[in-house]
């Protein structure tokens, strides 16, 4: 009996002991998160010791161009991709992820079409569009879908964010700072994403670039109304004057009440926008994880001539479904 007891003391001490300190590891690593999200990217490159220019420098590589009025379809897609993988705060370059994706597209054609080979079995149109269509989706489908929720995810915690930085330039301005050094203000006390995006607007600012202008390209980059709103009331306060901050906090009460409807309509429109996103996503992971497991369920029937027209039409019919999915869920408040 005792030496049973002392075991039971051994191992809750055991237990104990590893739950107190995987509990101060824990806390330490969100300790440490937390004030690394604290501060943003933009005040993080001044602390490692690079100047305000290089810093400048680096922030305005991730500027794109906005494509002109005469631009054709291919162009305006390139630019939602580039705005795409800016608002994910994905480091690489546009063009490198679109060049990895099309890399990795040709190297998965290749080997599956190779390992198709090597089982003996007929390479006939059906199959090379099968493999067509399933390197894609691996190599396009799922990156654009992570990336996209990254981006989408960023772009609700700016749209959160605005609100309080609103009050903190309203305050500002109360306490008698010009507007240029209310915008330094909130890239000192803002995170990511906002922190580093004023202070690109202060950068450019300081560099002699119109403060309307500067942040009307903020605005574009991230599709922001809110933004746009706060655009506008510079705009008119400049031309027609008044009191600034009290147009800007009766502008973020008007957010704030909008997002307050937006979130009412959110929650009455969930089982919609979940089926949605699941009728999006499901048809993709569905072939990938298919032709993974199993993919004699595909191939034996690719070599039949009806499939070459039978998988062609699915693909179309699932963009237009994924285009009717997007305009329905697309809530506007």
């Amino acid at each position: 009996m005792t030496g049973l007891l002392i075991r039971l003391f051994v191992l809750v001490a055991v237990f104990a002991s590893i739950f107190l300190i995987s509990q101060f590891v824990l806390a330490f690593a969100i300790g440490r998160r937390a004030e690394t999200r604290a501060i943003n990217r933009r005040l993080q490159l001044l602390r490692a010791g690079l100047s305000t220019d290089q810093v400048s420098s680096i922030m305005r590589k991730d500027l794109i161009e906005r494509p002109g009025d005469d631009a054709g379809p291919l162009e305006r897609l390139y630019y939602n991709f580039q705005r795409l993988v800016r608002m994910a705060a994905v480091r690489a370059e546009p063009r490198t992820v679109l060049g990895i994706c099309t890399l990795a597209f040709a190297g998965l054609v290749s080997l599956i079409l190779f390992l198709t080979w090597s089982s003996q079995l007929a390479i006939t149109g059906g199959v090379i569009e099968l493999v067509v269509g399933v390197s894609a989706a691996i190599a396009f489908g799922l990156p654009l879908m992570v990336i996209s929720r990254m981006a989408e995810r960023r772009r609700k915690r700016m749209e959160e964010q605005f609100p309080i930085a609103l009050d903190i330039f309203v305050r500002a301005l109360r306490a008698g700072h010009p507007v240029a050094a209310a915008i330094e203000l909130l890239t000192n006390e803002m995170e990511d994403p906002l922190g580093s995006e004023m202070g690109l607007v202060s950068d450019e600012v300081s560099y002699g670039a119109n403060l309307t202008d500067a942040l009307s390209a903020l605005a574009e980059r991230w599709d922001l109304d809110d933004i746009r709103m706060f655009v506008v009331s510079l705009s008119l306060q400049s031309e027609t004057g008044g009191n600034l901050a009290e147009i800007l906090s009766n502008l973020a009460a008007v957010i704030r009440d909008r997002a307050s409807m937006y979130m009412k309509v959110r929650a009455l429109s969930s089982e919609g926008r979940m089926s949605g996103w699941m009728l999006t996503v499901l048809p993709v992971l569905t072939l990938v994880s298919m032709f993974m497991v199993s993919p004699q369920f595909y191939l034996d029937v690719a070599t039949d001539p009806m499939f070459i027209w039978g998988f062609g039409i699915l693909i179309v019919m699932y963009f237009i479904g994924v285009y009717m999915i997007r305009r329905l869920i697309d809530l506007k408040v």
